[in-house]
């Protein structure tokens, strides 16, 4: 997963839960404070995100944007609450 990629993801998880805050949790973490990291730290294709002010909604990405979703198949990756 690129920056853009997760960007995009907390963009959806904020749109799904309603939610401004969204952290982001695990390894695609790192895309935050590295913008540009080796090749190697963006294997992944899911970003773990929770919403922060209603930890409860990250079922609701999982569900919308989560593996196996129209979002996974479209992009490629997905969001995991």
């Amino acid at each position: 997963m690129t920056r853009q990629q997760l960007e995009h993801v907390v963009r959806a998880a904020g749109a799904i839960t309603d939610e401004q805050k969204i952290l982001v949790l695990g390894s695609q973490s790192i895309l935050g404070a590295i913008p540009h990291p080796p090749e190697s730290l963006t294997v992944s294709r899911e970003a773990d995100v929770c919403p922060v002010n209603d930890p409860a909604k990250a079922e609701l990405n999982s569900g919308a944007i989560g593996e196996i979703s129209q979002f996974d198949s479209t992009f490629g990756y997905y969001a995991h609450g």
